[in-house]
């Protein structure tokens, strides 16, 4: 199958119209889709025990649902994975914890005499029934910081010089019966846990402020080896996913950080016998990093990742982007963002979270993509930077909110969110990252990436227009195997008073196969393409000659002498006396 759509660029007030070539060739894949998703850190466990019933399921719906409204909206994002925080027991220690916000602690399972209470963090545990109500694939339990009770410090962060880690020489094998146990119980609960990840950004130290532990490369893999030994005990087959690196280049260089570089050989280049661990069976064959201090500029956007890509390539890994939010000072005005944050309004934010996306997905030939914090209170004019969802107090006026969790208050879905859905929702576990080629591909104007679904019968189309010019799609009605397209869409939409809204009503409005497809200037639009496999086939059939080994053609006429359709065109065939179609 290769489509070629022709896109008509208009441009506004309408003067010369310029056309670019879209070219999908899906006989040409790249990576493997796993999931899309979002972190539990740290205040789902607040909204699922003091918020009231409507607004902790409207917040479910929104990021898990894969269901359509009475008017083919979406009615949620349809993660596909969720990332569970296991507390490592600060909230236990509350203010002597020493870290002072208190949607910043984490609950343990673990008690002080070794005994497991299951019935903590019930807020987490909420969102979690929930996402495995709905559907979600993947669930992947992360931890920040061993058990307080395995600490130098006794702290779930560390203190200052901490060398190696945080954690304990003699606990090592501690921690990974913990982490071992907590997934045992979570499987036997009918939670498909797919990672363990025990450690976060390994090159901080962590000292203050939230759950963490500083790692070297050493430490990470000794950690390794013992959750490898404790799953294999447990007869447990998740896997293990490292190491979360906190930015890209520490996968890929030496002395990017002060500790943890050079990521990827280190753990999976034999010859370094300190830190080998690529033999591990429980290790999953994949690297995990997050896409902070690399997005500011086109050229690290683009260069980065390719050299991420290529590095994985070498020992046969995926990548996950496993964590993202917009940290860092903004992107320069030569990558298509506003001058500052000032100037930058939440569509500004999401917008450019797209193109962030479609940067990994292309560029890092990423399998996996999560968004950091799904929840959080707007604060210290911050807008949109840090959630999908955004959380208000009770009492709060305004978008901004200072007020304490625990008293309950209200959710509103961000625009954040539905950029997200337009990957998230529709791309879904098992799809292929197939050929897209545009004439005129410019990071700061008109990007675009497609999908092909496990079962050949859907192609998904996603466009990420960061420029000021609308895109023109003409009607699609003469792709031959199409029988329905829909386009669903979120962008900014400007009201009579001047205010800025998006709901999803409006960002996913489906259009039918037929009629031009207008892309919206600074917006996101998947094109859901679905595939009439038997287009074109006759339906007559023929008496074949018996004990024929060749391949003939439904209408009787023989096509192959061998006993194989893979060198023919697409269609049905019979091949041994067998119906056989050809994708």
């Amino acid at each position: 199958m290769k489509f070629i759509f022709t896109l008509m660029l208009m441009a506004l007030p309408p003067a010369a119209v310029a056309q670019t070539n879209v070219t999908v060739n899906p006989q040409t894949t790249y990576q493997t889709i796993r999931d899309f998703g979002a972190s539990d850190c740290w205040t789902a466990d607040f909204v699922g025990k003091h918020f009231s019933d409507r607004q902790k399921e409207n917040a479910a719906r929104w990021l898990f649902s894969q269901q359509m409204d009475a008017g083919g909206n979406p009615e949620g994002i349809g993660l596909s994975a969720w990332r569970v925080n296991l507390g490592a027991g600060s909230e236990e220690q509350g203010d002597g914890s020493d870290i002072p916000d208190k949607t910043r602690r984490g609950h343990c399972f673990l008690n002080a005499d070794g005994t497991y209470d299951w019935t903590k963090a019930e807020g987490q545990q909420y969102f979690m029934a929930q996402a495995r109500k709905y559907g979600v694939d993947h669930f992947v339990l992360f931890s920040n910081s061993a058990p307080v009770y395995f600490t130098k410090n006794g702290l779930a962060h560390a203190g200052a010089g901490v060398r190696g880690s945080n954690l304990k020489d003699e606990c090592y094998a501690d921690f990974a019966k913990f982490l071992a146990t907590t997934t045992r119980h979570f499987v036997d609960e009918g939670y498909n846990i797919s990672f363990i990840s025990p450690v976060n950004e390994p090159q901080y130290n962590w000292t203050d402020g939230q759950e963490g532990s500083p790692w070297t490369n050493e430490c990470i893999a000794r950690l390794v080896r013992h959750i490898d030994a404790a799953l294999e005990g447990y007869g447990l087959q998740q896997k293990i996913l490292i190491p979360e690196a906190c930015q890209w280049n520490a996968l890929i260089k030496e002395g990017t950080e002060q500790r943890a570089n050079n990521q990827v050989e280190a753990f999976f280049n034999p010859a370094n016998t300190n830190t080998y661990i690529g033999n591990l069976p429980h290790l999953g064959k994949a690297i995990a990093g997050h896409s902070y201090w690399t997005f500011g500029n086109n050229a690290d956007l683009k260069n980065i990742r390719t050299s991420v890509a290529e590095k994985a390539a070498k020992y046969g890994l995926d990548v996950y982007q496993t964590e993202w939010s917009m940290l860092d000072k903004a992107p320069s005005a030569d990558a298509g963002f506003p001058a500052s944050y000032d100037a930058a309004g939440h569509m500004d934010i999401a917008l450019y979270m797209a193109k962030l996306i479609h940067c990994d997905l292309v560029y890092g030939n990423m399998a996996s993509w999560s968004y950091w914090t799904a929840m959080a209170q707007e604060r210290w004019s911050q807008k949109n930077r840090f959630y999908l969802l955004r959380l208000n107090a009770k009492g709060d006026n305004g978008n901004e909110s200072y007020g304490d969790l625990a008293e309950g208050g209200r959710i509103t879905a961000d625009m954040n969110l539905w950029v997200l859905g337009n990957y998230s929702r529709f791309i879904r576990p098992g799809f292929k990252r197939i050929d897209m080629a545009i004439d005129d591909t410019d990071l700061n104007g008109l990007m675009g990436s497609a999908y092909l679904s496990p079962d050949g019968n859907r192609i998904v189309l996603v466009f990420v227009n960061m420029g000021s010019v609308r895109r023109i799609v003409p009607n699609v009605v003469g792709i031959s195997d199409a029988h329905s397209v829909k386009c669903y869409e979120t962008y900014e939409l400007s009201t009579q008073k001047g205010t800025l809204t998006l709901n999803k009503n409006t960002s996913y409005a489906p259009r039918r196969l037929g009629g031009q497809f207008r892309i919206r200037k600074n917006s996101v639009t998947t094109m859901v393409i679905d595939i009439d496999q038997t287009a074109g086939i006759k339906g007559t059939s023929a008496a074949m000659p018996a004990n024929d080994k060749g391949v003939y053609a439904i209408d009787g006429r023989k096509v192959s002498s061998g006993n194989s359709a893979d060198n023919l065109p697409k269609g049905l065939y019979i091949v041994n006396g067998v119906k056989v179609l050809k994708r």
